[in-house]
């Protein structure tokens, strides 16, 4: 059980802050690798979809990233595994971060030390230039994703995925407790029964950094996690917890620590 910090507390920053102040570019700094603290949470993390997406267990025909960012380390390992990923999010200018990178377009962020790192856990070290042409290959299309619609991908209606990932998303839309658990319903509507869930995120975070502007973040522990899953149908194959140790000063979040879940959809009776 990681030890949660004690914080000030964060005003919400809801849906239109996110569209006018988040800033892509600062938030991409924390998926630099640099011998820093940083760099054991995004190995535990690499290490988990490396782990699910190579098992053979979880895999299909459409995946569903909930609340991508400007991201793509959490795609690394399942463009190998499903024949089409549709990124999502809120804010259009993580859209154009994203998209930059799709379209190999100068300026992009360098993904390359984490792309690298992920070849070598797959055990093809030597495979970077063809690990990210697979990634732009399967990655078929980029939407606009609100947690809180009861059709998430609204207008477009999707058929129902094989397989959702979401990191880092949920506690940072919903406000309280139970504004989780229908975003949490709201996006299982887009997964097919028996279908499989990635979800990850911080555990005891309130509020994190980007560039100079502070952002809230719902706190969450791992009774609460297990409770809402099973409540929304899901049951959990795998939870994995890294602690964030006492000896770590830093202000630009107050987490105690990440989670990683792997769950499945229970079938329709």
């Amino acid at each position: 059980m990681c030890r949660f910090r004690v914080s000030i507390m964060t005003e919400f920053t809801g849906g239109d802050v996110y569209q006018a102040e988040f800033d892509p570019k600062a938030f991409l700094e924390y998926f630099k690798f640099g011998d820093t603290w940083r760099d054991d949470f995004l190995i535990f993390i690499l290490k988990q979809y490396c782990k699910t997406f190579t098992s053979g267990v979880v895999k299909g025909d459409t995946l569903i990233d909930i609340g991508s960012g400007p991201n793509i380390h959490q795609l690394l390992s399942a463009c190998e595994s499903f024949k089409e990923i549709i990124a999502s999010d809120y804010t259009y200018r993580n859209h154009q971060e994203l998209e930059k990178w799709l379209k190999n377009e100068p300026g992009a962020f360098d993904w390359t030390p984490v792309v690298e790192y992920v070849c070598e856990l797959e055990g093809n070290r030597e495979k970077v230039a063809e690990k990210e042409a697979k990634l732009r290959k399967t990655i078929k299309r980029v939407l606009k994703c609100d947690v809180h619609q009861s059709n998430p991908m609204e207008p477009i209606v999707l058929p129902p995925a094989d397989c959702l990932i979401s990191s880092l998303c949920l506690e940072a839309a919903c406000k309280d407790l139970n504004t989780y658990r229908n975003a949490l319903k709201n996006i299982n509507s887009l997964l097919k029964p028996g279908g499989h869930l990635v979800l990850s995120g911080d555990l005891g975070c309130s509020f994190f950094m980007v560039g100079p502007k502070r952002f809230s973040c719902l706190v969450l522990g791992e009774e609460f996690l297990r409770e809402v899953l099973s409540d929304t149908g899901f049951i959990i194959q795998e939870f994995e917890v890294l602690c964030r140790g006492d000896d770590i000063i830093d202000d630009s979040s107050d987490f105690s620590g990440m989670y990683f879940i792997l769950a499945r959809k229970e079938e329709a009776i």
